[in-house]
């Protein structure tokens, strides 16, 4: 092609060979069979295609989906560019042997004539738009669960006896007027609003509500967490409890979580009763501190104006390095003391702080972008369309795809926490897709097999990883 002329000795050459950057799809697709979630979640997605015009099966387009978020290709237009990428067609194609690198499948089979390569991004656009019937979202988000649950299966695990919900809301920001989004004076840009929860023992999201951008942090949270908390304890605990932001508490939710039967812990925001219930106590004791920072308690009960009764709250006084003076937030739960202490109320309420994690490497790594607005074909190869389509649910398309995007960290995670095992150190998702999934390698197509030769520096943790793949025992669709 050419030669840089600060060296002569370098060519710049363009060969026909199978080249990739994307061989971890392959392990990725083997952790989505070993656990069935995709086979599973397929015959739950209902498909209003004409089965005798369907070229790509549903499983496959729904690897192909699955596969691109994780990977880190966030615009479905990607699969255009990396159609005939050998990794991934490997990985996403549901036909056997060589032939999801070949132009067709086996002749006078039922696949033949059959195109090889990934979905166009048409194809994915018209999709997520049947994904986006309220029937196939459930069965996204039934997926989430079915996900957390079929891995602790597979390793040998069973229901958990208890499961903390970290429920919280983020932050998605768009560009443009996307239908629902607004500007929020918060965070100061347009954004959606979305709950988000997750399981706070095993690190898996389990559930997304995308909402409109100046939303209440607690609007809906009611309905979201009573779906949820039968969904986990019908198949992933016996009893889940809820962890809350200071956002979220408020009659309705309260009332609603303790009509229930379900515990919870949650911060509430200090006003000037709370501060003049706290004065008394915010005081050192007499005598030299000691050099690690104290921390006090005081039990009370408390009833804020618009409650129905009087609940439990716990004041946390602080001393903090360097600063006069103390530090104090207050705490309301549904435990009772002989349940569960002040001390270690605390305890279990700072591990919010590992969920709030999981969560920036959800905005951070798959960084998920909902970019779907209602714009009806103006043209078709250059000529008026002879029928004009509607363009769909455009919230609801957002909302599959950041589901999608969770579903895709929920298949990282799974990598991720193989990985920590078989290496015995930890893994973020960012790591994860540097050092093991986006990585140098060739296809190289020999009679009737494929060998994927990756880099030597990424063998070791491909061999580590294998090896605890393998062992999970693999489940039924």
């Amino acid at each position: 092609m050419f030669r840089p002329t600060f060296n002569r000795s370098i060519r710049i050459e363009a060969r026909p060979e199978r080249l990739t950057t994307d061989p971890g799809a392959v392990l990725l697709r083997e952790i989505m069979d070993r656990l069935g979630i995709v086979s599973w979640l397929a015959k739950r997605i209902t498909d209003p295609r004409h089965p005798e015009l369907v070229i790509h099966p549903t499983r496959k387009l729904l690897y192909t989906l699955i596969l691109l978020c994780a990977q880190g290709w966030r615009d479905e237009a990607d699969a255009d560019l990396l159609r005939h990428d050998p990794a991934l067609c490997l990985a996403a194609s549901t036909r056997k042997g060589t032939s999801p690198l070949s132009s067709g499948g086996s002749r006078g089979g039922s696949q033949a004539g059959k195109p090889a390569g990934l979905p166009s991004q048409p194809t994915l656009s018209r999709l997520v738009g049947w994904l986006a019937s309220e029937e196939n979202r459930r069965s996204l988000r039934e997926a989430l669960v079915e996900l957390a649950s079929r891995r602790l299966r597979a390793q040998g695990r069973g229901r958990l006896r208890r499961l903390t919900l970290d429920v919280d809301s983020l932050p998605v920001e768009v560009h443009g007027a996307q239908p629902g989004s607004q500007y929020h004076g918060y965070y100061r840009a347009r954004i959606y609003h979305p709950l988000v929860a997750l399981a706070a023992e095993t690190g898996d999201i389990l559930d997304v509500r995308l909402r409109e951008g100046a939303v209440h942090t607690a609007d809906g949270a009611l309905a979201f967490i009573l779906e949820l908390v039968d969904r986990v304890e019908g198949s992933l605990c016996e009893v889940a409890a809820v962890r809350l932001d200071a956002g979220f508490p408020d009659e309705e939710l309260l009332s609603g979580l303790e009509a229930r039967g379900i515990p919870y812990v949650a911060r509430i925001r200090n006003n000037p009763i709370l501060d003049r219930m706290a004065a008394p106590h915010l005081k050192r004791p007499p005598g030299r501190p000691p050099h690690e920072p104290r921390t006090w308690f005081h039990e009370t009960s408390y009833r804020a104006k618009g409650w129905s009764r009087p609940r439990r709250a716990v004041l946390v006084v602080q001393e903090r390095p360097g600063e006069l003076f103390l530090h104090h937030f207050w705490l309301i739960t549904s435990w009772t003391k002989e349940e569960l202490d002040a001390e270690a109320l605390l305890e279990h309420y700072r591990q919010r702080g590992t969920a709030e994690g999981y969560l920036g490497e959800l905005m951070n790594v798959l960084r998920p972008a909902l970019s779907s607005s209602p714009r009806p074909k103006g043209h078709y190869r250059g000529k008026e369309p002879r029928k004009r389509c509607p363009s769909g649910d455009a919230f609801a398309q957002n909302e599959v795809r950041l589901l999608v995007a969770v579903l895709a960290q929920g298949v990282l995670h799974v990598a991720r926490l193989l990985l920590e095992e078989a290496t015995r150190k930890g893994w973020s998702l960012k790591r994860l897709r540097e050092r093991v999934l986006r990585v140098a390698a060739r296809a190289v197509v020999h009679g009737r097999r494929v060998t994927l030769v990756v880099s030597r520096a990424a063998a070791r943790w491909w061999e580590a990883l294998w090896g605890e793949l393998v062992a999970l025992r693999p489940m039924a669709p």
